[in-house]
Parts: C-alpha cells; sequence; structure tokens
C-alpha cells in the first residue's frame, strides 16, 4: 500500500513485477523528478500509477457521457487517458503532462495499446486552452488552489474532479461544477493521497529556521494538554485543522515505540509548537513559542470539528469564487472558520 518496496524490473523479477501490477495499490513509477533511477527507493516519490479503485472513483465521479471532451492534467503511465480513451473516442481526450520523458513514454505505451489521445507536454496549471472548452476536467495530482486556467477552459455545467488538500495535510477528492458566472462548488465524495501538482508543491521552511532542535525547549513557554497529539493525526483530521489554520505545518521527530514528538510551524517563520505524545499517559507537555499560540489553534481547530459532530470527508464541501477558496460543511452556507494568519498574540 503507501509503504514503498524497492525497484521491480519486469525482465528481472517478471512475477513480483505482475504481482505488483495486479495489486490495488499505487506504485511509484519515478523518483525525485526522474533524478533518481538507481536501485531500492529514492528521496522523493514524484509519479505514480494510482491505485485501481481511486482510479474507478475517481471516473466515476467525473461521470463522463458519449461526446463529452475531457482535459485530463497528468499524463503518468497513460492508464487513466487509455480508460477515457476506451469509453469516448481519442478525439474527445487530451492529456497534459510537464515531465517530457514521461509524456514520451506514456504517448508511446498507448500508441502500441491502440490509442491516440493528444499528449500535450506543459505546465497542467495553465491546462490547454487551444482544444477549450471542455465538458469534464480530472487531475491526477493534487492541489490547494484550483487553477483559473482550468475554470475558464471548461464549459458551463462541466465537472471538475481533482484531489483538494490544505497545507497541514489530508486530502479529498473534489466533485465541482462549474457555474454560468464562472464560480465552482461542489462536494468532496471521499479521501484521497495524491502527489502535488508540481506547481503548486510544498515549499516549506526548515525546522533550522524556528529553532535548533537540540537547544529544545529552547525557552518556548510550557504547559499540559489533554488532547492527545495521537487523537488529531487522522486524515480527516488534518484536513479539518488545515483548512481552519492555513498557514501551519507539522513534523514529527524522536519517533520510539510508544512516543514521539509532534511539531507546529507557521509558514511565516514566526511561531513553532511541540507536543510531546506518550503512550498511556492523560495530558501531554507541550512547548510554544513566538507571537502565535500554535498548539491553541491547532485545540481549537479540532475542538471545533468535534462539536460539529466529527464529520467525515462528505459532509465538506468547496466553493471556489471572488472569495477564493471557501470550504464549507453540509451547506455552502455553514463556511468553515479560518484562523487569519497572527490572530492570536500571547497575552503571557
Amino acid at each position: 500500500m503507501n509503504r514503498q518496496d524497492g525497484r521491480v524490473i519486469r525482465s528481472e523479477a517478471p512475477e513480483s513485477w505482475w504481482e505488483a501490477v495486479w495489486t490495488d495499490a499505487p506504485i511509484t513509477t519515478q523518483w525525485d523528478d526522474g533524478a533518481y533511477t538507481g536501485p531500492g527507493r529514492g528521496r522523493t516519490p514524484s509519479c505514480s500509477n494510482s491505485m485501481p479503485t481511486m482510479v474507478f472513483s475517481m471516473l466515476s465521479a467525473l461521470d463522463v457521457e458519449a461526446g463529452h471532451r475531457v482535459l485530463e492534467i497528468g499524463t503518468g503511465t497513460g492508464w487513466n487517458a487509455a480508460l477515457l480513451c476506451h469509453r469516448l473516442g481519442d478525439m474527445n481526450v487530451v492529456t497534459v503532462e510537464v515531465d517530457a520523458h514521461i509524456a514520451a513514454e506514456a504517448r508511446a505505451r498507448l500508441m502500441a495499446a491502440g490509442f491516440h489521445p493528444k499528449v500535450i507536454v506543459g505546465d497542467g496549471t495553465r491546462g490547454y486552452g487551444k482544444d477549450a472548452p471542455y465538458d469534464r476536467i480530472i487531475a491526477t495530482c493534487s492541489v490547494g488552489s484550483i487553477p483559473v486556467q482550468w475554470v475558464s477552459q471548461a464549459k458551463p455545467g462541466a465537472v471538475i474532479v481533482a484531489p483538494w488538500g490544505p497545507v497541514y495535510g489530508g486530502e479529498a477528492l473534489a466533485q465541482l461544477t462549474v457555474t454560468e458566472a464562472g464560480t465552482l462548488t461542489g462536494r468532496f465524495v471521499g479521501s484521497s493521497a495524491f502527489m502535488r501538482l508540481r506547481e503548486q508543491r510544498r515549499n516549506l521552511p526548515p525546522t533550522s529556521d524556528f529553532l535548533d532542535e537540540n537547544t529544545w525547549p529552547a525557552g518556548g513557554v510550557e504547559s499540559r494538554t489533554t488532547l492527545s497529539p495521537d487523537d488529531v493525526g487522522e486524515w480527516i483530521h488534518m484536513f479539518a485543522i488545515g483548512v481552519q489554520v492555513p498557514d501551519m505545518f507539522c513534523r514529527v521527530s524522536d519517533v520510539r515505540e510508544d512516543s514521539y514528538r509532534l511539531w507546529l510551524f507557521d509558514r511565516g517563520r514566526t511561531s513553532w509548537a511541540s507536543a510531546d505524545y506518550v503512550r498511556g499517559e492523560a495530558s501531554f507537555r507541550v512547548v510554544q513559542s513566538g507571537r502565535r499560540e500554535l498548539w491553541h489553534e491547532l485545540e481549537t481547530a479540532w475542538r471545533w470539528w468535534y462539536q460539529q459532530g466529527q464529520p467525515d470527508f462528505d459532509r465538506f464541501g468547496l466553493t471556489v469564487d471572488d472569495r477564493g477558496h471557501v470550504v464549507w460543511v453540509d451547506v455552502p452556507a455553514n463556511p468553515v472558520p479560518r484562523w487569519a494568519p497572527g490572530a492570536r498574540v500571547r497575552n503571557h
């Protein structure tokens, strides 16, 4: 599943290769934007073939009909484009891939299988305007912001399906409809975990920009909390927290069998917090430093989610209009509250 195994080459280990292909799991097909090609694993997966059940659920959400024209963002191996071609015909499918090598391999693979969609090498955030407008747009990479080009290249009433998630973590599949006014609105239809669109990758500052971990607690203000760091780490928790505190991100260190340290940082490099989880404890040590109390913000965001009845992804929705990206619960008139950066200042 999400645990990466070492490299498997079909000619060297055909049985293992076929076992991987027929497993309902994502398969990494590129590491480090192609910089690493050796055995084992590279540092960061940069292209994959999505798990089949996710591919099929996304195509179900896309809900294509005969005659629809589809723009796909992220060609990858070409499998998803092949499925779209089989359903709609080659002339109705345009797929955009930022990596020229991946695009060339996908094009050759598609041709060998008898499919001939238009494969474009380019930045997916720009879509592909020459063949617009489209009835459907599908992204096989995640975003934190729906590019305006996708909306402008879609017909009124078109459906856009894209994995969407905040900086903090957590991600879900958005099924959005383009309105006559050129806005987007719709619900999340299930959790997802995709590689980020390259132009929207999270370039987060290193821990060393905030403190030297070896000097922790580094003059921070210490307190205790009864909210366990282990109770706020599910995918839905991270989504709900990240939507409310859009500039916060987290890391984990000092992982042992029964303990670890959760770190919180803000992208503005003004504040940090740590919370130490120890299995079996009833309260947990918190240290906070800087202009903001990030653990307090996380705790407040988590408690809001809990008080809403612990909504899962299918109760959340997304509207994209002149206000930006607004996440809501149950109905658009119930937007999720957001912490403005720096809204809470220490009063100790």
